[in-house]
């Protein structure tokens, strides 16, 4: 059988083969791989989607050292991710500091009952405190440098995995690069649209990461509505070509894929995190504020049941990014494997392999094909 032929309008509007493309996962604040490095983005775009490159742990000169590397091996379209959250916790301060600074000396400046937290984990688990640098030149500390980066890059696509990035769309425009946005509301669907962006995400609360309140089929149809004429793709329990079949008919152009593309072999995730989506069922997740005082969904661990426990408030973003990589850091070097729990969506129960990116991308296209082709259900009747 030749090549199959899957094409929606975004094939057309990012000049890409298939209508996937994925999730903007990167290095955290600290510099740590976590989801999408250079490997995965050339992988998915080399199989006919769109690589999305997450910057967000990124410093700057890093950022753009990631981006000419993505163009010096590949000719296809690419797409970079940025958070561009409205305020950031103690930005100001570790800006006006060194480039970089030792984890350690930013947790002595927290309240002193997280820092005892923070101790008494240690003891009460054996763990060594962890040499960490943080860099206080991060693509989300200075996003006007790091979209500036993306702009005179002239990258095809930018991705704001939060934020509205209405403030850049002219700008962005007038370099010929694409503006994408994720909303987890049907509000938020309407602002962004408004702002000038050419593609909106709408991801459910079953997605990894940063995640909203409502379900992906609840809100999908009324973000289409709302932004309308923007296209919108869909995101959240999308790891197969059900999914994406789903998702065409529900009037999306394509589907922003997150966990399936981390669970591959270029998936940037250290590998027991990559395990622990694989032994995952649809019931392993749970949404948290622990990792980075926004809610966000990631694989189940006792580290969950601590903070519970805790009787503590998260910190503003991103400063209880600081106490949960004290700790998840150590927990990873120190392998204490009930603790770890990596972000991932409640896709990671139908994740039964790890395998290469372009395999992934291409068993999607053809489930998908087989389902609008031949495949519904003989009990599906229409006239």
């Amino acid at each position: 059988m030749g090549k199959r032929v899957l094409r929606t309008s975004l094939c057309d509007m990012l000049d890409i083969e298939y209508p996937i493309m994925s999730a903007g996962m990167g290095p955290n604040l600290l510099g740590e791989e976590t989801g999408a490095p250079v490997d995965l983005v050339v992988a998915v775009s080399e199989a006919g989607g769109m690589g999305v490159l997450g910057g967000s742990g990124y410093s700057i000169d890093e950022l753009r050292d990631a981006i000419r590397e993505i163009k010096s091996r590949t000719n296809r379209p690419y797409g970079v991710d940025l958070l561009l959250p409205k305020n950031l916790a103690g930005a100001d301060e570790l800006a006006a500091g060194p480039s970089e600074i030792p984890l350690g000396d930013i947790i002595k400046t927290l309240p002193q009952e997280y820092q005892d937290w923070i101790d008494k984990m240690r003891s009460d688990l054996g763990v060594t405190e962890v040499e960490i640098v943080v860099q206080s030149n991060t693509t989300t500390m200075r996003p006007q440098e790091a979209v500036q980066v993306c702009i005179d890059e002239k990258i095809p696509l930018f991705c704001a995995g939060l934020g509205n990035p209405g403030w850049m769309v002219d700008d962005a425009h007038a370099a010929g690069v694409k503006v994408l946005a994720i909303t987890g509301n049907t509000k938020n669907a309407k602002r962004m649209a408004d702002s000038g962006i050419d593609l909106l995400v709408a991801q459910g609360h079953e997605a990894g990461g940063h995640t909203g309140r409502i379900g992906t089929m609840a809100l999908v149809p009324p973000c289409i509505d709302a932004a309308y004429p923007v296209p919108v793709l869909a995101a959240g329990g999308i790891a197969d070509g059900r999914g994406l079949a789903g998702a065409l008919a529900m009037g999306c152009v394509g589907v922003w894929v997150g966990t399936r593309f981390l669970a591959t072999t270029e998936g940037g995730a250290p590998d027991i995190i990559k395990q622990h989506i694989v032994e995952a069922n649809d019931e392993d997740t749970r949404v948290s504020t622990m990792f980075t005082g926004k809610t966000l969904r990631s694989i189940y661990s006792r580290f969950h049941d601590a903070w519970d426990a805790s009787g503590l408030t998260p910190l503003p973003f991103p400063m209880q990014i600081m106490i949960s990589s004290a700790l998840l850091r150590a927990f990873i070097d120190q392998n204490v494997e009930d603790y770890i729990g990596g972000f991932a969506g409640q896709a990671s129960g139908m994740i039964n392999e790890i395998k290469p990116a372009g395999e992934v991308l291409g068993d999607m296209v053809e489930q998908a094909a087989d389902i609008l082709t031949k495949k519904l259900p003989d009990s599906v009747k229409a006239k």
